[in-house]
């Protein structure tokens, strides 16, 4: 269904970083940069400000009647999510059977098992909840090492930043590729990270006196229509091609070349949505050089061919 309403359920504790992500993605009016307005809704079974626990309260203005007609319903985390309320279970079992958008973010996950929604789904969680997880919902297929899983109208998120890549991909599939990177930009993020990248767990990251790889990577973005390779990148950031390799893994959860092919998919995406490139074209400016390879990247990518993503995408160029 199309994305116009966003009812957001919190249980207490509220987790505030992870309901931020929710409020600052569907809550904030930026109608004046070409952003459709959502219906943003707070809501809590709970008629009074809930704790979270840091000296802070957060009042929700809904009951969760708010979630009756609401396109997306999300869950960010809390320590109740584990053994949320019948009510809060009922919510949830509506959207989804009525077949809303239902998100997740971190340990809200647990809260969409408990509804009975991960069963026979694939989904994610935090790295350290992710064992727990698939032993309480053994019928969840539980991806541990990504960032944000997909699969039909329902999407799980890992820990904290992992949920703004979450809403992004959900603003992307149903508002476009320009409005996400418009919400993106003010909020000063990527505008694309794939939801297959690694989450950042235990893994130590190279000792390098290196500066952030984040200049290259704007550099990148902006010659997309150039061929990289592994030396060449690594010499622009001044560090052996090893070391940028082990580097670039580190700060972006993925390979140089796997990045740089998300990004010329989405430079790609954008061009269908908003010109009247051919297929060529597009192909060119995003850097794959054929129309094949296009055609092979972005459909293994999105599903789809660029074709048919621009029949079902198209915006006024």
């Amino acid at each position: 269904m199309p994305l116009r309403s966003v009812a957001v359920v919190l249980q207490e504790p509220v987790a505030l970083f992870e309901y931020g992500v929710l409020a600052e993605v569907f809550g904030l009016d930026r109608t004046d940069e070409g952003v459709p307005a959502f219906d943003y809704r707070v809501c809590s079974e709970e008629d009074r400000p809930l704790d979270a626990r840091n000296g802070t309260t957060v009042s929700a203005a809904h009951g969760l009647d708010a979630t009756l007609d609401a396109d997306l319903v999300a869950i960010p985390a809390s320590n109740a999510a584990w053994n949320p309320s019948p009510a809060v279970v009922e919510a949830l079992q509506a959207a989804h059977a009525r077949g809303a958008w239902i998100m997740s973010v971190c340990s809200g996950v647990f809260s969409l098992g408990a509804a009975g929604i991960l069963d026979g789904r694939s989904c994610t969680t935090h790295w350290r909840h992710a064992a727990e997880l698939a032993a309480l919902y053994p019928k969840a297929h539980v991806d541990p090492d990504v960032l944000y899983v997909r699969d039909g109208n329902v999407i799980s998120s890992a820990g904290t930043a992992a949920g703004i890549d979450a809403a992004l991909h959900l603003v992307r599939t149903e508002l476009g590729a320009q409005v996400a990177a418009t919400i993106s930009r003010r909020m000063v993020v990527p505008p694309h990270r794939d939801g297959g990248q690694r989450q950042y767990v235990e893994r130590p990251v190279p000792s390098c006196e290196a500066e952030s790889l984040g200049p290259l990577l704007q550099w990148m973005v902006a010659n997309l229509d150039q061929a990289f390779t592994v030396d060449d990148l690594a010499r622009r950031a001044t560090m052996s091609p090893r070391t940028f390799a082990r580097r670039f893994v580190a700060e972006t959860g993925t390979t140089p070349h796997q990045w740089v092919t998300d990004q010329r998919v989405l430079r790609a995406r954008q061009l269908l949505e908003e010109t009247d490139l051919s297929v060529e074209e597009v192909a060119r400016d995003a850097g794959f050089g054929s129309a094949a390879l296009l055609r092979h990247h972005f459909s293994r990518c999105t599903g789809i061919s660029p074709t048919a993503f621009r029949t079902q995408h198209r915006v006024s160029a």
